[in-house]
Order: structure tokens, then sequence, then C-alpha cells
């Protein structure tokens, strides 16, 4: 199962040294994926939780590609009406072309109003103009001459049973962002049942999940994953394995767009769990004497 991290790349604290930071110390604590955000026009309503600055995904990770070497680059999620899908086929193609074949897409339909209002885009229709979009996408990449021929997964968004029949149609993976452990369980019996209905295969499972570290056990009811002592994250983390997880995603923004500015609270958390995933070191056999 991989591991990966979402990182902000938005808020007060968010420049290019610190996007730097984020990218390489990740990929030192040897995390398999790295993945940002998507939104434009920074409207009132988005800017309450994610304020400027707001550095546009595919700019971003285009620069981060650079900046590493091993680790995944993707977007948890891109907001599919915001963009024509040629733009975000041929964008996609070229960044996966770039990066050697790092790219993961993660996509959604979005959320915000006065976004979609001051892109010009229905709000009420995004449902349909996401669908729309992921089906041109995929049919603009079976143009292997135009877009290359390195296959870029596709991880729909969305926990609603709109997003979980999206996925069936349309993604590589289901990407349900910060659930609780029961309610994925109950939603992945729901996302079985929709690809029997469809006649089409289960998408994978890529969940994002909260970061959050106690000293203390977390045991409310409505507990997400992710959050507790490291034992607890560490079970977690177990129990989405054994519920067919391929991918998870660590989330430490606490919606306070202020820890943008003291990251290393984060990045120590991540180190925490890193330290855990790491496999145990096997000392060397001792070296018998020959004869």
């Amino acid at each position: 199962m991989k591991i990966g991290v979402n990182v902000p790349n938005f808020g007060p604290g968010t420049d290019p040294g610190a996007l730097r930071s984020w990218a390489q110390t990740m990929e030192g604590l040897g995390f398999d994926l790295l993945m940002i955000s998507d939104h434009i026009a920074i409207t009132p309503d988005v800017a309450e939780r994610y304020p400027p600055p707001f550095y546009e995904p595919f700019t971003a990770l285009s620069w981060l590609a650079a900046l590493t070497t091993r680790i995944e680059l993707g977007t948890t999620v891109l907001l599919a009406p915001y963009r024509n899908p040629l733009l975000t086929a041929r964008m996609a193609a070229n960044l996966n072309e770039l990066s050697g074949g790092r790219l993961v897409l993660g996509m959604g339909v979005g959320w915000a109003r006065q976004e979609f209002a001051a892109l010009g885009i229905p709000f009420t229709q995004r449902g349909r103009l996401t669908d729309s979009h992921l089906r041109d996408m995929r049919a603009a990449w079976k143009d292997s001459a135009s877009y290359g021929e390195r296959r870029i997964p596709v991880w729909v968004g969305g926990n609603s049973d709109a997003g979980l029949r999206r996925a069936v149609l349309h993604g590589d993976a289901w990407h349900p962002l910060r659930p609780t452990l029961p309610w994925l369980r109950e939603a992945t019996g729901r996302l079985t049942t929709y690809a029997g209905q469809q006649d089409l295969p289960t998408p994978a499972l890529a969940p994002r999940i909260a970061l959050r570290l106690t000293k203390e056990p977390v045991d409310k009811p409505e507990r997400l994953a992710g959050e507790g002592t490291i034992d607890q994250v560490m079970d977690d983390l177990d129990q989405l394995r054994r519920l067919g997880a391929e991918s998870v995603v660590l989330d430490t923004y606490t919606g306070d767009p202020r820890t943008t500015c003291r990251p290393q609270a984060a990045w120590q958390a991540l180190a925490t769990v890193a330290a855990h995933l790491a496999p145990p070191s096997i000392p060397p056999s001792p070296k018998t004497e020959q004869p």
C-alpha cells in the first residue's frame, strides 16, 4: 500500500521555498506520493478555507517534478468543471511525460458557488460537466501519438452516491476524503454493488485521511481515520490495507491557514508515521571463522 501526503499549496506561509521544502522533505522521509489541491478564482468562500497565495496545481507540480526524482505527484482533487477537458488532457499528459510517468490525477466536481460564478460555470450542472469532462479526457488520451503512451491513473473524488457511481464509470480508483472507518467500510460495499450493476470492475480504494496525532487515545464515535495516537493511526492504516486500499494520502491541514507558516509540526507528525512504516532493521549475520 502506497502512502502519500497532501501538501498545502496555499496560505500565508506558502511560497516557492516552502513548497520545495515540503516536496524534498516528503521524498526524503520515503513517502510515495505528494498531492496538492486546486482552485482558480480565490473568491471569498474559497479564501475562508484556503487563502491566497494559491499555486495552480499543474504549474506547481511541473516545478516540483524538476526538484524531485522518485516521489509521485498528484492532485487531490483537480476540479473538472473549471477546465476544458482537452486542456486537462494535454496538461496532464505533458506533465506525466516530463516527470517520467509520475502523475496521479485526482478529479472532483467542486463545491465553491462563488468560484463557479466567477468562472461563469453553472454550479448546478457541475456533476454532469464532470462526467462529460472525464469521458472526453479519456477519449482524447486514446490518441497516443498526440498524448503519449504513458498511462495516467485517474482517482475520482466524492463521498456521495454520485461520486461512487462516477468512480465506477470513469475512475481507476475511488478517492474519498476524510472518512471514518465505519462509514468507509459501508461505502466500499456500495461501491462494489454499483460496479456489479454496471458490469464493471470495482475501482481501487485510495482515501485521503486526516493525520492528527494525539498523546491520548481518541475514542469518540465520530473519530476520523488518522486521528489519535500513533498506535491508533498505524492500526487505521492496517485496517485500510485490509479493506483493500492501494494508496492512502495523509492530510495534516487543520483548517487554520496560520499553520502553513509553521510546517515543522506537520513534518514531525509525518516523520513519526514514516518511522513506524519503515521495516525494522535486521542486524547483519555474524561472520563465521573459516577453518
